[in-house]
């Protein structure tokens, strides 16, 4: 789907990180950096990386630069709270420089890191499709550590099956 004007796009990234925030929320403080096997990210990576990767690589390429990715080392904030900090101003910089995108600019060419030119939209498109792919290890993180998630959108799939007709319709 065509992104034509920003003002639509940021206020749909806004529920799509509400929604990511919900799950972080559940995320003992105390298990920021846990991790299930070396080398793996921990929370505080995924939240980390995903803060670093909208603002230092989705932003800058947007507006014609270059990515200035510095990963999502525990160095750029750490523990529960300096963490989610980090993440949210993260986003108030990223929408602060995605604000002055005019109809014009989302049709124009940017180049990704890996040299492709895409135009700027679709490349807006992807940074929200990368956020649902982390919030989606995050729910695994949780389960793994026997932490329930929130439901996506208000129920879960239980619910929505007892509040379903039942299959195979007749």
């Amino acid at each position: 789907m065509e992104i034509p004007a920003i003002e639509p796009f940021l206020a749909y990234a806004g529920s799509v990180r509400r929604r990511t925030l919900g799950v972080a929320d559940r995320i003992p403080p105390d298990q920021i950096e846990w991790r299930y096997q070396e080398g793996k990210f921990s929370f505080g990576d995924v939240l980390r990386h995903l803060g670093s990767l909208e603002r230092y690589m989705f932003a800058e390429n947007v507006r014609g630069r270059p990515s200035i990715y510095p990963g999502h080392s525990i160095e750029l904030a750490s523990g529960y709270g300096e963490v989610r900090a980090f993440l949210d101003r993260m986003r108030e910089e990223t929408v602060e420089i995605l604000s002055t995108l005019d109809p014009e600019a989302l049709q124009k060419k940017c180049v990704t890191p890996a040299g492709a030119e895409i135009t700027v939209w679709k490349w807006l498109r992807a940074m929200l499709e990368h956020e649902v792919h982390h919030r989606g290890q995050l729910y695994t993180y949780l389960a793994l550590l026997g932490v329930g998630g929130p439901p996506l959108y208000g129920l879960t799939e239980e619910e929505v099956v007892a509040r379903s007709d039942p299959f195979p319709p007749s």
